[in-house]
């Protein structure tokens, strides 16, 4: 069942995302002093009084702004807007009522919805300020004075917006997994531009600005292929180039978002082709075992030959040597070209992270490969690998027992993974060894 939809709208710096992060019990929104911080739309869930529902906290709206970036963060709090059940329009007490509050407010009465109008920065307990009551002036109903700082008045506020959801609907959609995809490469690869393509709405502002979306995204997709959730993530730039606080925030939520999805899209500019840094962000889908595909994008503003491809493709295979188990695509954000091919290999990388394989399988070709391939010695002694079982999936996990560890030499482990993935696939997702020696953790 689709949840009930609230936004969070009003101008830049009254504290929406403050506001935000308090609701959802976590610090989701970024939040900084700095007006216009939070550009796109972002979704989090809460829940109150037994009722949940989906949170969107938007960027400011700046009714008469021709700055390119704030028109477009005013298009995305219009779709916001169009899409919620109830919108809570933030205002700030210190400010008072200005212009701009009043324009917004008859932008939201226009949209039919019902509206709570939050006057945000109220942090004296028991103390009501003057300038309060000037809040009825914008005409939606009896204010909420709240503190998004200190949480005071946020309850009697969740209070208002549960009264003015609409009635649940029981009938439960069937349960299918959604497969979460994270959109991930430095600033400026087109991010944005996919997730704007594969959802056909423009979903995240796109820009030639590199590092417009700071915050991550998420939008949801059903067609043909399956259900999917694709995240789009801040660009990660270089350490040394992270000097304010906006962009330390923005990369955390980056790893962060790489930690929830199932698989990582890891774009890549053709236009520059391989630096150091995409392989810094392909090494963070690698170290959380994620299942992961190489998008070469912008291939549509490549010269081409006959053989353009393939040296692309020879070439990555050596820059992502760590990643050789990840597919290449080359894509085109802007044409659409190949895209209804990177939903096929994202619902494939994404079976073979979950595969599971029997212990039986597993050791029939545990004794052909070291049949052909004898395990190591050292002084005499040899390697011994009495069995090996699976462990785990996503990323799958195999545990070896053998008679010492210290003889399982990572050259005869890349040779056992490599036979592994010649009989079982495991196309696109990393694998890991556990090694044990027998009896190991007996007392």
């Amino acid at each position: 069942m689709a949840k009930n939809v609230v936004a969070i709208v009003g101008r830049p710096n009254v504290g929406k995302s403050t506001l935000f992060n308090k609701l959802i019990g976590s610090r989701v929104s970024i939040v900084d002093d700095t007006p216009g911080v939070t550009r796109d739309r972002i979704y989090g869930d809460c829940e109150w009084l037994n009722r949940s529902f989906l949170l969107v906290d938007t960027g400011g709206i700046e009714p008469d702004s021709n700055d390119v970036i704030l028109s477009q963060m005013r298009s995305q709090a219009q779709i916001a807007i169009d899409t919620a059940d109830v919108i809570i329009l933030v205002t700030d007490i210190r400010c008072g009522v200005v212009a701009s509050d009043y324009e917004v407010a008859s932008m939201l009465q226009k949209s039919g919805k019902p509206i709570v109008l939050c006057v945000n920065k109220c942090d004296k307990i028991g103390e009501v300020d003057p300038d309060f009551y000037e809040f009825y002036n914008l005409g939606l109903g009896d204010p909420f004075a709240v503190s998004s700082v200190h949480g005071h008045g946020t309850g009697d506020l969740l209070d208002e917006v549960i009264s003015l959801l609409p009635e649940e609907n029981d009938n439960e959609e069937d349960d299918e997994e959604i497969i979460n995809v994270a959109i991930i490469g430095k600033p400026n690869v087109g991010k944005s531009s996919l997730v704007n393509k594969i959802s056909g709405l423009n979903r995240a502002i796109v820009s030639d600005i590199a590092g417009t979306t700071r915050d991550t995204t998420d939008t949801f997709v059903e067609n043909d292929f399956g259900k999917f959730n694709f995240i789009d993530t801040a660009g990660l730039r270089r350490k040394s180039r992270i000097n304010d606080d906006i962009e330390k925030y923005s990369i955390i939520r980056a790893k962060m978002a790489v930690e929830r999805a199932n698989v990582c899209v890891i774009m890549i500019d053709s236009t520059e082709g391989f630096t150091e840094q995409d392989s810094k962000v392909a090494g963070i889908a690698l170290e959380q075992g994620k299942a992961c595909i190489i998008a070469v994008n912008k291939w549509d503003a490549i010269e081409k030959d006959g053989n353009t491809m393939k040296e692309f493709r020879d070439k990555l295979a050596v820059d992502f040597s760590f990643m050789s188990f990840a597919p290449i695509i080359f894509i085109s954000a802007k044409t659409g070209q190949r895209i209804d091919k990177l939903y096929e290999m994202i619902v494939h990388v994404h079976s073979q992270n979950s595969m599971r394989i029997s212990t039986g399988r597993l050791n029939e070709v545990l004794a052909i490969a070291t049949a052909r391939v004898q395990p190591p010695t050292d002084k005499g002694r040899r390697l011994k690998i009495y069995y090996m079982t699976q462990a785990s999936t996503r990323p799958p996990t195999f545990v070896f027992f053998v008679n010492r560890a210290d003889l399982f030499h990572f050259s005869y482990q890349r040779y056992l993974e490599n036979q592994i993935r010649e009989i079982f696939g495991l196309d696109g997702t990393p694998v890991r060894f556990i090694i044990r020696e027998r009896g190991e953790g007996k007392k």
